[in-house]
């Protein structure tokens, strides 16, 4: 598959010409909607995973596209095909076969609600598990590993990657860091990734998985 990476936690998957779609959130400032979409993928109802009108584009360009989401986003989409996911499951679309995992969003305060949150595995083989440090019960890959957050401290992640364990991982949702924090998160991650036997590196814009 061809993994496509965009600002903060946007990025896209495609194989045999059809394309997924994952969170399309407003800090994806670089996201243009592509072709042949067959499905998005909302991970939860927060502003930097789903902009309804990044949404919108997608579908204007791909009317038949499915939104796989919980149902506090799809409960704000009308007009669209969507399917809600209140439970694990696995949902095939084109070429690509989804296993999600519903959960919560990690804890940021408890003064704060915690919303729901999916985590995915798309074709046995990258793990993306939204905002949170879901462990998936099955080997993994590939992991796009959240990176930074008001929820998350480095050490999470990199505990987090340590546990999971996958073949190879790349940072997302870290658009609120600098690319002094950037490097200064990378080099944290990449010890422990090293120390792991994990291939971790950051994707500018394409590559094969």
């Amino acid at each position: 598959m061809k993994l496509t990476k965009y600002e903060h936690a946007c990025f896209t998957l495609e194989k045999d010409n059809q394309v997924i779609v994952v969170d399309p959130g407003a800090f994806a400032t670089d996201f243009i909607a592509p072709e042949h979409v067959v499905a998005i993928i909302v991970t939860h109802d927060h502003f930097d995973h789903f902009d309804p009108e990044l949404v919108a584009s997608i579908i204007n360009e791909n009317p038949d596209a499915i939104i796989y989401a919980p149902a506090t986003v799809t409960a704000k989409i009308e007009t669209f095909q969507a399917v809600s996911i209140t439970e694990d499951t696995t949902e095939n679309v084109g070429p690509f076969t989804m296993r999600f995992l519903a959960g919560k969003h990690s804890l940021l305060h408890p003064s704060i609600p915690v919303t729901d949150n999916l985590s995915v595995l798309i074709n046995d083989l990258l793990f993306y598990p939204g905002d949170s440090f879901t462990v998936p019960p099955f080997s993994v890959d590939t992991l796009a590993l959240p990176a930074s957050a008001p929820w998350l401290k480095v050490g999470e992640a990199m505990d987090y990657l340590a546990e999971v364990r996958p073949r190879f991982a790349f940072p997302t949702h870290d658009a609120i860091l600098s690319a002094e924090g950037k490097e200064v998160t990378d080099d944290h991650i990449n010890w422990m990734a090293k120390e792991c036997g994990v291939d971790y590196h950051r994707i500018e814009s394409t590559e094969e998985i």
